[in-house]
Formats: C-alpha cells, sequence, structure tokens
C-alpha cells in the first residue's frame, strides 16, 4: 500500500474504535513495525491540521487517538445534549498532582502530604478514570499503589508524564520528593501553566461522567 492509503487506514481503524489504540496493536494490524507506524500516525496529524479538519490525532504513551478539536465541544454537547461538567475541586487537584510527581504512589503517601483523609476523593478519581491501581506493596496490609491513567493524559494535553511541568531543582531530591513534598510543591508546577488548559468537559470523545465540585470528591 501507498504512504496515504496507510495512513486512510490507521484513519479508518482510529476512528471505528472510538478509544486510544496501542501503536504495537497498529502496526500488528498492518504487518509493519512500530516505528514505522508511529512515523505514519505523525503524519495522519499532520495531514489532518493542514486539511484544517475538525479531527486531530492525539498521542498519549504509546496509544494514539482520534478525536474531535476542543474548539468544536460546544456544537457536540449541543447535539449530543452533553451537559457541561463543573471543573475538579481543588482537593482532586492536589491530590492529582501529588499522584502523577510521585507514582506510583499509596493513599498512605497521599494523606501524609494533604494531612486529611483522602479516600473520598481517590474513588471519585478512580470512577473518573484519572487514576488506576497499580497493585499492592509486599508491606503488612498490603496497601494498594495508584498511578495517573492514560485517560489522564488524554484530559490534560500531554503524551507523558515528562511533560509536566518540572518542579524548583531543589525539590526533586527523590527522598523529598517521596512523603515529604508538601501540597504547595506539588502544584506549584501544576499552577505553573499545565492545569491552566485543563477541560472542563469531555464532548471531544471522551466518557461524559460529571465531575464533583466538592472537598471529597
Amino acid at each position: 500500500m501507498e504512504i496515504k492509503e496507510i495512513c486512510r487506514a490507521i484513519e479508518a481503524v482510529l476512528f471505528a474504535s472510538g478509544e486510544p489504540v496501542a501503536v504495537d496493536k497498529l502496526a500488528q494490524v498492518l504487518d509493519m513495525d512500530v516505528e514505522t507506524v508511529t512515523a505514519l500516525c505523525g503524519k495522519l496529524a499532520d495531514a489532518l491540521d493542514d486539511s484544517g479538519s475538525s479531527l486531530e490525532v492525539v498521542r498519549t504513551e504509546d496509544k494514539f487517538q482520534l478525536c474531535t478539536r476542543s474548539q468544536y465541544a460546544p456544537y457536540i454537547r449541543a447535539a449530543l445534549e452533553i451537559k457541561r461538567n463543573t471543573p475538579l475541586s481543588p482537593a482532586a487537584m492536589e491530590v492529582l498532582a501529588i499522584i502523577a510527581y510521585n507514582e506510583p504512589v499509596t493513599r498512605n503517601l497521599v494523606e501524609r502530604v494533604r494531612g486529611v483523609d483522602c479516600s473520598g476523593v481517590i474513588s471519585s478519581l478512580l470512577q473518573k478514570g484519572l487514576i488506576e491501581e497499580k497493585g499492592r506493596l509486599d508491606l503488612p496490609g498490603r496497601p494498594m499503589q495508584y498511578k495517573t491513567s492514560s485517560l489522564f493524559l488524554r484530559c490534560f494535553g500531554i503524551e507523558s508524564l515528562e511533560e509536566l511541568p518540572r518542579l524548583p531543582d531543589d525539590k526533586r531530591d527523590s527522598d523529598q520528593l517521596y512523603g515529604q513534598m508538601s501540597v504547595e510543591d506539588a502544584i506549584e508546577a501544576a499552577n505553573s501553566g499545565l492545569y491552566d488548559s485543563a477541560p472542563e468537559d469531555d464532548a471531544d470523545g471522551t466518557d461524559g461522567d460529571d465531575i464533583d465540585n466538592t472537598e471529597n470528591e
């Protein structure tokens, strides 16, 4: 197949899937190597950009997804009668920042940093798909560890956690990051620009669950 035809095939698979598709899955379907498929996904993204399409290819880690562009969210919301979600609460943003900069982490670590019970917030973030379970530690009580999800990356418009704003250099010592970082340290970098562009709704193709604006969620 020609390159243009392969790009169309990738576009068709992403469109039909409706959710992120792993690049190795695309490579298997197309009978090509991962590096080539990754490059072709980039070509497809450029082609959609150049044509002024209402669709865009979004990459999150090793997955690609075909989504509508954010500027068309109001029309999609109106057509599908999707109600506007409220932004994440400050408590949820703090927990997300702590997890993102320290993952994987246990609930105990998050609560030590914040100084309050976080079970309700973590449960809510799990339900919304912004964090996920990473497995249990081999310690007494077998505490569960948590990490951010691919949906977290998608919602905040980044491909990987490497794109998170860096903490000040004197705050990046591993001992200080793990268990001694204050809430202010955790959200300082987040407030530097990353979360300013965070979507308040999921009208671009992700699930439309409401985001409750309460302290416990």
